[in-house]
């Protein structure tokens, strides 16, 4: 009895150490609670951890037990000042073009030899970027195209990034036998446009983010790395709603030309860069810790039609502080009957609206369940606004 006592006892222990961070950011002068798992308790601070809680920019180590009686994991205590941001909710429009251009695709060409591919001889693979033909900066699929064209055949010295990591190789144009023109055999892509929901602004820094994810290539899944971009206002029209095995989807189009900001990172966590204009766009609130989300009611906001930002309804169902996708941290429940009527729940567009539990920034939505629309995922703001700051960091060096 004693043996499967203290097995069960081990086994839990792991179980619940697996679902801890390693770390967590705690405001200052707040003891660490987490909400989502009241039956982990932390062992009571001596007072040098008491003086080092109050200050930000300190860290100690926090003792987790369960129910105070069994040791479970050692984190560590990152102090912060508690964040305010102006919570948007607002439709926008992206236009981003890449770091180079983008390998999406093959094709053979036929030859005097027989059929040939240039590209895949070279080395080239799905969703490298080509940066250079030629020691020529290459940024659009006609120029790929016009400096192939012109080679007259001569092998071209090409720099392209594999994986993050700049390479070189030597691509030998073919002449095409039916057009005789010269040839790569390859397809690519220089740009990327779409609609998201921006999250938030922290207008002291002039930073937005959004979505909650990166922007994939539809060819690749591959995120787009940005060379340049900006994001437009946009007017949403309605939504077509989404449906067991069939995402929904917002309707609408770029309402101006005018840029509203500057688009520095496309990555795991969304769409950052910096906003030209904080005024009117959103309201102040404060920001969640990951430890401070709970299970339970909670409300998105989030356009769906013309008549702006509106609140609606969800269940923060799951939390993950150890998720495998750094935006999947909460599973949601759409409840809201006004919503479901409008868009069956959750649709593309969508991603980055704000979600909101008693009164501060929580997360973002980032995606839906296709097999059931009305539940989705989303991201915690603590980890949006990492992302945000390296904006910030980025943009003062760079003044």
């Amino acid at each position: 009895m004693l043996l499967a006592f203290l097995v069960l006892a081990a086994s839990a222990r792991l179980m619940v150490s697996s679902l801890l961070p390693d770390a967590f950011y705690l405001v200052a002068g707040e003891e660490l609670k987490i909400a989502a798992l009241p039956f982990v308790t932390v062992e009571k601070p001596d007072e040098t951890v008491q003086a080092a809680s109050v200050t930000p920019g300190s860290s100690y180590n926090i003792e987790l037990s369960l129910f105070g009686l069994m040791p479970v994991k050692t984190v560590r205590a990152e102090i912060v000042s508690r964040r305010q941001v102006q919570v948007c909710g607002t439709s926008f429009g992206i236009k981003m073009f890449s770091n180079g251009v983008m390998v999406v695709g093959f094709s053979d060409i036929l030859s005097k030899d027989g059929y040939r591919n240039p590209a895949e001889e070279a080395g080239l693979t799905l969703g490298d970027y080509i940066l250079t033909v030629d020691g020529t900066r290459v940024r659009t699929n006609e120029q790929m195209a016009e400096l192939v064209s012109r080679s007259e055949g001569a092998s071209l010295e090409v720099v392209y990034t594999h994986e993050g990591e700049q390479k070189n190789t030597t691509l030998q144009p073919v002449r095409d036998a039916v057009t005789g023109g010269w040839r790569a055999g390859i397809w690519v892509r220089d740009s990327s446009a779409g609609i998201g929901t921006l999250t938030f602004i922290d207008p002291n820094l002039s930073v937005f983010a959004g979505l909650g994810h990166g922007i994939t290539d539809v060819d690749t899944g591959e995120n787009v790395s940005v060379g340049s971009g900006e994001i437009v206002a946009v007017e949403i029209s309605g939504a077509v709603a989404g449906t067991p095995g069939l995402p929904g989807e917002l309707k609408g189009s770029f309402s101006s030309m005018i840029p509203m900001g500057s688009i520095r990172i496309n990555g795991d966590t969304g769409v950052y860069g910096v906003i030209y204009d904080t005024a009117d766009q959103g309201r102040m609130m404060e920001t969640a810790q990951q430890q401070e989300v709970e299970p339970g009611p909670a409300q998105i906001l989030t356009t769906v039609d013309g008549s702006g930002v509106k609140a609606y309804d969800v269940e923060i169902e799951e939390i993950s502080f150890n998720a495998a996708d750094p935006n999947r941290n909460l599973l949601l429940h759409v409840t809201d009957p006004t919503l479901l009527a409008a868009t069956g729940g959750i649709v593309q567009g969508m991603s980055g609206s704000p979600i909101i539990q008693n009164g501060r920034l929580v997360g973002a939505v980032t995606h839906v369940l296709v097999k059931d629309p009305t539940r989705g995922f989303g991201i915690f703001v603590e980890n949006m606004l990492k992302t945000a700051d390296e904006v910030a960091d980025a943009a003062g060096s760079a003044a």
